[in-house]
């Protein structure tokens, strides 16, 4: 049997793997979390990816953003995503889309045409609106809770958002989803007690704003700029793909 770039995985999912080929996934948000999400889905061989950030990135994202470098700073981050996941993959299809994904642009998107939906955005009303319709279509989805403000890795765990703990945005998802009617959601948290970020003394994007020209939401309209690192929203970013990719290929169910 020839070899491909896929063989590796093939050895674990089998005919499986097949199955991701023609898989669709639409993923939410390419920063932190999503990028490596992205990139975790792309070398699995998902071969249809539809991805959503209006963002360009910034000097203050290379410290945590698998797209981000000197060279694509102030570049659009679904254009160097692409570029990215098609020099992994020539054969997938990616579509770029530079939206803020809102409950008013929301009929917009058409979820209905996914496989499975991954939610890295950083707005409670945007994670609502996708859980919302995901659960209204029977569409797959994953969402993220907070990973700003922590150093622990090894305490995130995947569960449903009902059974969630410690985390503030946890708190405000079950709180809302129950309101609407929404009995669960799969979602990545980690029951670490967030940090406050260090602000004494400190360079601030509050103070001195490094965003892109063109940025539509920069840094110094938010309440407060979350301190990260390299390896947190990683963490994070490639559990919610190795969700994905099992569940598409049911490789639990053997």
């Amino acid at each position: 049997m020839k070899q491909t770039q896929f063989s590796r995985t093939e050895l674990l999912y089998g005919e499986s793997a097949e199955r991701l080929k023609t898989a669709r996934v639409a993923v939410f948000g390419v920063g932190g979390v999503g990028g490596y999400a992205l990139e975790a889905l792309a070398r699995s061989g998902v071969g249809l990816l539809d991805i959503f950030d209006d963002d360009k990135i910034c000097l203050t994202n290379l410290n945590r953003q698998i797209i981000a470098t000197h060279k694509t700073i102030g570049k659009s981050k679904v254009e160097v995503a692409k570029e990215r996941v098609l020099d992994i993959n020539p054969e997938a299809a990616v579509n770029a889309y530079e939206m803020f994904y809102t409950k008013e642009n929301a009929d917009e998107v058409d979820l209905s045409v996914y496989d499975y939906v991954l939610d890295a955005v950083d707005t409670v009303t945007a994670k609502l609106e996708l859980a919302q319709r995901c659960f209204n279509l029977g569409v797959p989805i994953i969402s993220s809770m907070g990973a700003g403000n922590k150093i622990e890795p090894s305490l995130f765990e995947v569960t449903d958002i009902h059974k969630t703990s410690v985390c503030p945005l946890a708190k405000v998802m079950r709180y809302e989803l129950k309101k609407r009617g929404i009995p669960s959601l799969k979602v990545v948290y980690s029951k670490e007690v967030a940090r406050t970020p260090i602000e004494d003394g400190a360079p601030s994007c509050k103070r001195g704003c490094v965003c892109p020209p063109g940025t539509a939401r920069k840094c110094t309209t938010r309440r407060q700029i979350p301190g990260s690192n390299a390896f947190v929203p990683a963490t994070a970013g490639l559990i919610m793909a190795g969700e994905v990719i099992n569940d598409l290929t049911g490789i639990r169910k053997k």
